[in-house]
C-alpha cells in the first residue's frame, strides 16, 4: 500500500472499511470524553501498538491533539536497537515521529515483570519532562482474558480477577488509559497491515518459559472445550462491576484504617483484624501504594503470607513491595525498605 493510500485511510477515519471505521469511532468517542490536549502513545512495534499509533494519528487529523509516540528499548535482545530503528522508520513514513528511549538498567530477573516496571518508569519520566498526563497503551481483549487466567492461576481475589481497568492511576499526576480493551487482536492486526503493511513480532511471545505464553497457547484448547474468550469477557465485566461496588465501600475503610505521616504508613490493627482476607489484602495494597507509589500490587500469595504471619505472636517484621512491616503500639507500621 502506498504512502498516499495510507495517509488517505487515516485522514478519512477508515471510512472505506466498515469494521475498522467502527473501531475508530469508538476510539474517537473515548478520547473526546477524556478531552486532553496531549497524550503519550506507548509503542512496541507489535500489531497492537502500531494499530494504536494509527488510530491516534487518524484522530490527530481531526482534533489536532498532541501525541507523543514513545518506544522503550529494553536492551534485552541483541537485535532490539536495530528493531527500534526499523519501527521508527516505519512510522515516519506516515508522518509519525517516534521517540526511542534506551533502558540503561540491566534486566536480569523476573524479566517480563522487571522490563514492564522499567518501561513505565521511563514513560512516566518522559511525561514529566513533556507535561503529559495520560499514557495510552494497546492492551486489547485477548490481553484482558490472558490477564484474568494468569491471576486465576495465582489465586487472586476479586480485584485481580476483574482484570485491567480502562483507566487507572500510575501516580498522583499521570494516568494510564487502555482504550482498546474491547477490541479483538485480529482487528488490530488488520489495522496495522492496512496502514503500515507490516508489524514486528517479539520472539519472547512464543517462549513457553513465560506464563503468559503458556496461557495464550490455551486459547484453542479452551475453544474446543466450549469456552471462548467472549464468554470469559462477560465474567470479567461482571467481576469488574462487583469490584466497583466494593471500591466505593473501601474508600471509607481506607480513611478509617490507614494513616499516612511524612515517611511511614500506620494501619490500625484492631480494625484491620475485623476484616476478611479480601479486604485485608486491599488495605495492605493501598498502604503500599500510599508509601511507594507503586502501580502494580504484590502477588496475592505474598500478601496472604503477610496476613497469616501477622497472626503469630512471634511476628518481628516482614518485607513486601519494597516496604518493611513492623508492629508498633497496636499499629502495623510501613516504612521504606532500606537496600
Amino acid at each position: 500500500m502506498s504512502k498516499k493510500n495510507s495517509n488517505a485511510i487515516l485522514k478519512n477515519g477508515f471510512k472505506d472499511f466498515e469494521d475498522l471505521s467502527k473501531i475508530y469511532l469508538n476510539f474517537k468517542n473515548k478520547l473526546n470524553k477524556l478531552n486532553k490536549k496531549s497524550y503519550l502513545i506507548a509503542v512496541s512495534g507489535g500489531p497492537d501498538s502500531l494499530a494504536l499509533a494509527a488510530l491516534s494519528k487518524a484522530y490527530n487529523c481531526e482534533k489536532k491533539s498532541i501525541f507523543h509516540y514513545v518506544l522503550v528499548d529494553h536492551n534485552i535482545r541483541k537485535d532490539s536497537s536495530k528493531e527500534a530503528k526499523q519501527v521508527k522508520s516505519l512510522l515516519i513514513k506516515n508522518s509519525i515521529t517516534l521517540n526511542v528511549i534506551l533502558n540503561k538498567v540491566k534486566v536480569d530477573k523476573n524479566i517480563q515483570g522487571q522490563a514492564r516496571d522499567l518501561r513505565y518508569k521511563n514513560l512516566i519520566n518522559f511525561c514529566k519532562k513533556n507535561k503529559v498526563k495520560f499514557i495510552l497503551t494497546a492492551h486489547n481483549l485477548e490481553d484482558q482474558v490472558e490477564t484474568f487466567f494468569i491471576r486465576l492461576s495465582r489465586g487472586s481475589g476479586l480485584t485481580g480477577l476483574s482484570a485491567m481497568k480502562p483507566l487507572s492511576k500510575l501516580n498522583n499526576d499521570i494516568k494510564l488509559y487502555r482504550p482498546l480493551l474491547d477490541v479483538k487482536k485480529k482487528a488490530l492486526i488488520k489495522i496495522s497491515k492496512c496502514v503500515f503493511k507490516k508489524y514486528f513480532k517479539d520472539p519472547s511471545n512464543k517462549d513457553n518459559k513465560y506464563l503468559r505464553t503458556r496461557i495464550r497457547n490455551l486459547k484453542e484448547p479452551l475453544k474446543q472445550s466450549g469456552i471462548n474468550y467472549d464468554q470469559v469477557i462477560k465474567s470479567i465485566n461482571n467481576l469488574a462491576s462487583s469490584r466497583a461496588t466494593l471500591d466505593g465501600f473501601l474508600i471509607k475503610i481506607f480513611k478509617e484504617t490507614i494513616k499516612k505521616t511524612k515517611n511511614k504508613i500506620l494501619i490500625d490493627l484492631k480494625k484491620f483484624n475485623n476484616f476478611n482476607n479480601e479486604i485485608k489484602m486491599r488495605i495492605i495494597n493501598e498502604a503500599i501504594k500510599k508509601l511507594k507509589n507503586n502501580y502494580y500490587n504484590p502477588r496475592s500469595k505474598k500478601v496472604i503470607r503477610l496476613i497469616e504471619s501477622l497472626k503469630s505472636r512471634s511476628f518481628s517484621g516482614y518485607t513486601l513491595g519494597g516496604c518493611l512491616f513492623i508492629k508498633i503500639n497496636g499499629k502495623l507500621c510501613l516504612k521504606e525498605e532500606k537496600n
